[in-house]
C-alpha cells in the first residue's frame, strides 16, 4: 500500500480508502466487517462513510453504516489504526437529498454540528474523528451532477465563517481533528481556506469530490487549488459506480449492480457516457488490462489526489480493486485516455 499526506496534517493516509456506503443497504453488517477486516490486511487505514449513509438514503436506514463500522470497532478495538472519517449531511434544497436526517435540523450551524457530530460519534463508538466533512454546501449550487450555475438571490444561508468558526471549536474540543469538505466547489473550497487563514482557524485537509475517468471536471477549477494549497481530493465514484468496469455496456443489468437497483444514479448513464466507456474498456483490455483496476490506476496517479475511494459489494471486487494501487499504467494508455477523454469530454458529471 502507499500512503500520502492528509493536506498538512501530518496524517499519512492509504492512497486507496474504504468505502462504506453499501453497508446496511446492500450489504450487512457481517459483510462490512469482513471488508474492514479485508481492507486493514491489504493496508488500508483510511474508512470513509457519513451519518445518512447507506445511500440510496431512507429514514429506516439512516444512520446504519456508520453503527456497523462502530460495532466492529467494539469488538474488536485498533481504533489508533484506522483515519476515521464521516461527514455531516446538509439542507434538503432539492427532493433527492434528504430531509429526514435530525428532523430536518441540517444548516451547518453550531448547534446542528455539535448534535451530528455527538450522534456519529455513539452510532461510530469511538470518542473523535479524524475527518469531519461537510456533505455538501449549505448554499444551493449546482452539485452531483446538476449541470449549469443558477444563483439564489437572498438565499438564507449559514455563513461560511460560522460554520467554520463551528467546526473550529470541534477540533478545539478533541472531538475532530482534522475538516474537510465534500462536493464543494472551487469558489466554496478558497471561501474556507481564505476564512481560516483570515481567522487563525482550523484549515481545511480535503476536499471529497466524484472523479472518474467520466467525470474529470475535477480537473478544471479545483486540481490547482487542491495543489498549491495542499487540500486534495479525496475522489469518490472512481468507477462511476461500477461503469467503468463495463459490466453495464451493451444493456447489461447486473443482478445486484447499483445502477441496476436504484435509479437515482441516472448520472452515470447517457448515450456519450456509454460510447466513452466502451472506448475505455476497449483500450484497457487491448492491452491486458483490467478496466475496473485501470480506471482506478489512472484516479491514483493523478497528482491532485490524496485517496481514491472504493466501494464493493463482495470480498472479490474489494480485492481486485485494491489491487489497482500496483498497477501503473503504460505510456500508450494513458495517451489512449487522453485521446477518449478528447472525443467524449465529462460525459457523467
Amino acid at each position: 500500500m502507499q500512503f500520502r499526506e492528509l493536506g498538512r496534517s501530518g496524517l499519512k493516509v492509504s492512497v486507496i480508502a474504504l468505502g462504506t456506503m453499501t453497508w446496511g443497504q446492500q450489504n450487512s453488517e457481517a459483510d462490512g466487517h469482513a471488508q474492514i477486516a479485508s481492507a486493514l490486511e491489504a493496508g488500508i487505514n483510511f474508512i470513509d462513510t457519513a451519518e445518512m449513509y447507506p445511500v440510496p438514503p431512507k429514514a429506516e436506514t439512516y444512520g446504519r453504516t456508520e453503527a456497523i463500522i462502530g460495532s466492529w470497532l467494539k469488538q474488536h478495538g485498533g481504533r489508533d489504526r484506522i483515519v476515521l472519517a464521516s461527514k455531516a449531511a446538509g439542507p434538503a434544497h432539492t427532493p433527492a437529498r434528504p430531509s429526514h436526517v435530525r428532523g430536518g435540523r441540517t444548516r451547518y450551524t453550531k448547534v446542528n454540528l455539535e448534535e451530528a457530530l455527538h450522534y456519529s460519534l455513539k452510532r461510530l463508538q469511538t470518542d473523535y474523528l479524524d475527518l469531519y466533512q461537510l456533505h455538501w454546501p449549505d448554499r444551493s449550487t449546482n452539485i452531483f451532477g446538476e449541470l449549469g450555475y443558477r444563483h439564489v438571490e437572498d438565499e438564507v444561508t449559514v455563513p461560511i465563517l460560522e460554520t467554520l468558526s463551528a467546526l473550529d471549536g470541534l477540533v478545539k474540543a478533541g472531538k475532530i481533528r482534522h475538516i474537510g469538505l465534500s462536493n464543494e466547489s472551487p469558489w466554496g473550497v478558497m471561501q474556507f481556506l481564505h476564512l481560516a487563514e483570515q481567522h487563525g482557524l482550523s484549515r481545511v485537509v480535503s476536499v471529497q469530490n466524484p472523479y472518474s475517468l467520466v467525470n474529470r471536471t475535477y480537473e478544471i477549477g479545483h486540481a490547482e487549488i487542491s495543489i498549491r494549497e495542499q487540500a486534495g481530493l479525496l475522489a469518490y465514484s472512481p468507477l462511476a459506480f461500477g461503469a467503468l468496469s463495463g459490466k453495464y455496456l451493451a444493456g447489461g443489468a447486473p443482478a445486484g449492480a447499483r445502477i441496476t437497483l436504484f435509479e437515482r444514479f441516472a448520472r452515470y448513464k447517457g448515450e456519450n457516457t456509454e460510447r466513452a466507456i466502451y472506448e475505455y474498456v476497449k483500450l484497457f483490455r487491448e492491452h491486458g488490462i483490467d478496466p475496473a483496476q485501470g480506471a482506478l490506476a489512472y484516479v491514483n496517479s493523478r497528482r491532485f489526489v490524496t485517496s481514491t475511494i472504493i466501494g464493493a459489494t463482495s470480498l472479490a471486487q474489494l480485492a481486485s480493486n485494491i489491487a489497482s494501487v500496483d498497477l501503473v499504467l503504460p505510456g500508450e494508455v494513458l495517451d489512449g485516455i487522453e485521446a477518449i477523454h478528447r472525443r467524449y469530454p465529462n460525459p457523467a458529471p
